[in-house]
């Protein structure tokens, strides 16, 4: 019973919940069923044959798929209307590019690509990935469509995962570094904060890295859209990029003299920096501590009224 309690009392000083539990049972089930399970195939539902690199017309206008929850959790933090005096405010005026590109299981380099390119082609300034993974066998393919999107002046957002690990030593996908000689100027790369004090500051899900991680952001008990017009609160370092992600669609709606790499500058250097004293993410036994502005370049958290307010100083 003792060892029951103080296995408790850890869990919650790390922020670690019942709701955070079930969720992560719900997403190692969904691994297990679809991303694990070699016998699962569904280009058939998109009609496409994988092993062709080169095909990129396939797909079909279902943006929904089996399981909208997410997509439509990430969207409103972004865009959700803030004048119909319902549910919540999103972060940015915007309007919003839906492209499902993963499917129940693991997301394939070759849809990330692609979406990435009809994201670029269609318009977009600013694109949200709120999806990650540790293996990325066909690399090369999303790399030359972070590099497509560089070169057109695109800004790609990406969660930092909630595996609670250095992604300076073991590597989350996508991310910007194309080569050992080149890395993508316009990644960003997000991780998740807390609300609950030092302890609870750097999500204890969240991925971290001195020089993998550019900047972090709220991902704690987030309150957005859901499905059927009901609104649920939700973590995970996918709450934290479109956070990120709202305020570039922001200061881009607002400032348009600067370029998207100068907006870029202001959200790094306008942070909240801090060097509270946090536990180190993911750890289950001994609790070692860092400075919370050793997790990322940045060292601190977004804050939009201090990039407004840089931006501003740049524009006068």
């Amino acid at each position: 019973m003792q060892e029951a309690l103080g296995f408790i009392a850890l869990l919650q000083d790390n922020g670690i919940t019942e709701t955070l539990i079930d969720e992560y049972l719900e997403q190692l089930n969904t691994q297990l069923n679809y991303g694990y399970n070699i016998e699962f195939n569904p280009r058939y539902i998109v009609g496409d044959n994988y092993e062709d690199w080169e095909n990129r017309w396939y797909g079909n206008e279902d943006v929904k798929g089996p399981d909208h929850d997410h997509g439509t959790h990430v969207a409103g933090i972004v865009g959700a209307d803030s004048d119909n005096s319902i549910g919540i405010h999103g972060i940015a005026d915007v309007e919003l590019m839906i492209i499902r590109a993963v499917p129940n299981g693991d997301e394939h380099d070759k849809d990330v690509a692609n979406a990435i390119r009809y994201a670029v082609d269609n318009g977009a300034k600013v694109i949200n990935m709120s999806f990650g993974k540790a293996y990325s066998p066909q690399k090369f393919l999303v790399d030359e469509a972070i590099m497509y999107a560089q070169e057109r002046d695109v800004i790609l957002i990406h969660a930092a995962g909630n595996d609670g690990k250095n992604v300076d030593v073991e590597p989350n996908y996508p991310n910007p570094n194309i080569s050992a000689d080149e890395t993508s100027s316009h990644f960003v790369t997000v991780g998740a904060s807390g609300w609950s004090g030092a302890d609870g500051l750097a999500a204890a899900f969240s991925n971290y890295g001195l020089s993998s991680v550019d900047i972090f952001a709220p991902g704690v008990d987030i309150y957005s859209t859901m499905p059927n017009q009901t609104y649920e609160l939700s973590n995970g370092t996918s709450m934290a990029a479109p956070v990120v992600t709202g305020v570039f669609a922001l200061l881009m709606n607002y400032f348009p003299e600067l370029s998207p790499l100068e907006i870029r500058d202001v959200v790094m250097k306008s942070v909240n920096k801090l060097d509270t004293m946090v536990p180190i993410p993911g750890q289950n036994e001994s609790i070692q501590e860092v400075p919370f502005s050793s997790l990322s370049k940045s060292g601190g958290i977004i804050n939009a009224h201090k990039a407004v307010l840089e931006a501003l100083n740049r524009t006068k």
